[in-house]
């Protein structure tokens, strides 16, 4: 088994979610190694949140799991590339199918379009 370096980042290596089918980038988030061990045993992304200085299995308040299709090792083992199927159709904590659902043309423009009102799902 590949081990990874959290040791640049104290603990924290960076990782990219993409959709498997689309190849769209839904977010970036960081695990620490137990989210890692995590992941891997059970096939679902599970990250570190750092606002929250706790374990964050994805979609364990929204419903919207990410189950990881592929994994993709950096040259550094340090940073990750999850291929996953994204469960609900969003990734993004405030409703829309990517966390990158803004583009900066002079200002920033919503070109996302929302899947889910926060409010409800996050109580």
């Amino acid at each position: 088994m590949v081990k990874l370096n959290f040791e640049k980042m104290n603990g924290l290596i960076p990782v990219i979610a993409q959709d498997f089918e689309s190849g769209e980038v839904l977010m970036l988030a960081f695990m620490n190694q137990e989210a890692w061990d995590k992941t891997l045993e059970t096939g679902r992304a599970c990250y570190y949140s750092r606002s929250r200085n706790k374990l964050w299995l994805k979609g364990e308040q929204s419903g919207n799991v990410q189950n990881v299709k592929e994994i993709y090792v950096d040259c550094d083992e340090d940073t990750l590339i999850l291929k996953v199927e994204q469960v609900g159709g969003a990734a993004c904590h405030t409703g829309y199918k990517s966390c990158f659902y803004r583009k900066l043309n002079g200002k920033l423009k919503i070109i996302g379009e929302k899947i889910f009102d926060p409010e409800k799902v996050y109580k």
